[in-house]
């Protein structure tokens, strides 16, 4: 039997027409040809195996749903979640990969069909466990056990893609027609990128997952480390020479040994927004981002200073034990203030790190030194909130390293 790729084809149309922020997705997908497989199939290369047989018997209303699924398994990196969910909880065999098999089918299943697209027979979804809808995959994989109700669906195969195990079908990552990782982000961003422009088109899974994709979770206190080190890395930090490790320049002149230029440790001076506006969980955080900053810079505490502000500037601590550094403040924020003053500290700072809800002014001028700004995370904020009458945008100078602090 030969592949029917006209109705194939028919049905992937049909699919984009019912769910248009899907449509780079569905056609990024590369059919391969395959007597191998049961219905349907990815890896996770983004290769979409076909079987003629299950073409030829099943409706285009129907295959146009398949499209949409096997996409989907791709969209939200179920190979990948797979694979980390095995690492954290142990080898994961055949029996485990069905498992995580069904777990993302039930994530994808529970708001993918409607609105145009026809539920094929037979697909799995959360009910048939009693299990809730509109969970994450690893939610459900904590539910699903290896009883008769799964084992019943050992039939199930979406493929490599769908579980991280691979298959004997596979083309592997050599194989023709595969996309990059490169590749594969450009499509989710551009496909999340779709469902935010226009969010009342999506089901509440696909927002939630766009969200996930145009703002992912950073790690942010590695970033706040390396926006450090990186501030304090630039020329001009260095003001002494040493014997102790020869220049490079020696290999030019043999028989003489000439002294490098010794880079002495960074002084780092952090202001804490402690405003009104900012909550003492933040402000609790902000402690641990001070012993975090000292311990990027080498465990020096003598060589950071913490300086808190709220209008205005108060008394700059030298830093002993973060949680003995009293934050003391309230009413409005003047960030341009707290800069003035932690540039005035003697001796002068190579870093400034400025902690702060982000409801400040910024100076004008950049300072003469790198800046990092620490950004408490608190979701979407509202635009049209205010500080007094000196409310100026969130956002942070040009010039600024600016890293999110999550909560």
């Amino acid at each position: 039997m030969i592949l029917d790729r006209d109705k194939l084809y028919a049905a992937r149309l049909q699919a984009v027409r019912a769910r248009p922020y899907l449509a780079t997705a569905l056609f990024a997908l590369r059919v391969v040809e395959s007597r191998a497989v049961p219905t349907m199939a990815v890896d996770r290369y983004w290769r979409c195996y076909v079987s003629p047989a299950f073409v030829a018997r099943t409706p285009v209303e129907e295959l146009a749903g398949v499209w949409v699924h096997e996409a989907a398994h791709l969209l939200r990196d179920h190979h990948g979640r797979s694979d980390r969910y095995a690492a954290a909880h142990g080898p994961a065999g055949p029996g485990e990969r069905l498992r995580m098999n069904i777990a993302g089918d039930f994530e994808i299943n529970d708001d993918v069909y409607g609105d145009g697209l026809a539920r094929p027979a037979g697909v799995v979804h959360p009910a048939m466990l009693r299990l809730p809808e509109h969970q994450l995959m690893e939610d459900y994989l904590g539910r699903i056990g290896l009883g008769s109700g799964p084992r019943a669906l050992a039939w199930l195969d979406c493929g490599s893609g769908a579980d991280g195990l691979d298959r004997e079908w596979d083309l592997g990552p050599d194989g023709a027609d595969g996309l990059s990782q490169q590749e594969q982000d450009a499509v989710r961003f551009r496909v999340a990128q779709g469902i935010t422009g226009r969010p009342g088109d999506a089901s509440r899974g696909w927002r939630r997952w766009a969200e996930d994709v145009c703002h992912p979770p950073q790690p942010w206190r590695d970033l706040l480390g390396a926006a450090i080190r990186s501030a304090v890395s630039g020329s001009g930090a260095g003001d002494d020479y040493s014997y102790g490790r020869p220049a490079r320049r020696s290999a030019g002149l043999p028989g003489v040994v000439l002294p490098a230029l010794r880079r002495r440790p960074p002084r780092v001076s952090v202001v804490v927004d402690t405003s009104g506006s900012v909550s003492d969980a933040e402000l609790g955080s902000a402690l641990l981002e001070v012993a975090a900053i000292a311990s990027a810079v080498g465990g020096r505490r003598d060589l950071v200073t913490v300086l808190p502000c709220d209008a205005a500037p108060r008394i700059v601590h030298t830093l002993c034990r973060a949680e003995a550094i009293p934050l003391l403040g309230g009413g409005g924020t003047d960030m341009r203030a707290g800069f003035a003053r932690a540039l005035r500290t003697t001796p002068r700072p190579d870093v400034v790190v400025i902690l702060t809800d982000g409801q400040t002014p910024w100076p004008v001028a950049q300072p003469a030194c790198r800046t990092v700004v620490g950004l408490f995370s608190r979701g979407r904020r509202e635009e049209s909130w205010d500080e007094g009458s000196r409310y100026v945008p969130r956002r942070p100078p040009e010039w600024a390293r600016v890293v999110t602090i999550a909560s």
